[in-house]
């Protein structure tokens, strides 16, 4: 059930958040369709990959699903020593030195 979980709330982390789902599938370069197929938690035949996840994650700046795993697995996330941490569909200050850790 989890991996479902996980599907759904990358498919709402796309479909609902402040960048489009279209702009989103540019940046990550894959064809909308395909991602919105992969994103399908009721698409037996399509599966979100996790260099895709990541690139989602990196596009958004929304780290709500790496949190959502972290808490599953009993863990919380914090920001690196001394960086600002990323909120959903805002962009780091320093995009390239985001880190989380666990």
């Amino acid at each position: 059930m989890f991996e479902k979980n996980l599907t759904k709330k990358m498919q709402d982390l796309v479909l609902e958040g402040h960048i489009p789902a279209k702009e989103v599938s540019r940046v990550i370069k894959k064809p909308y369709s395909t991602l919105l197929r992969e994103l399908n938690p009721f698409d037996a035949h399509a599966k979100l990959g996790a260099e895709t996840m990541f690139e989602i994650v990196k596009a958004t700046h929304n780290i709500s699903v790496l949190e959502f795993m972290a808490r599953e697995l009993g863990y919380t996330l914090r920001p690196v020593d001394g960086q600002q941490p990323v909120r959903q569909g805002v962009k780091p200050h320093r995009p390239h030195e985001q880190e989380a850790t666990m």
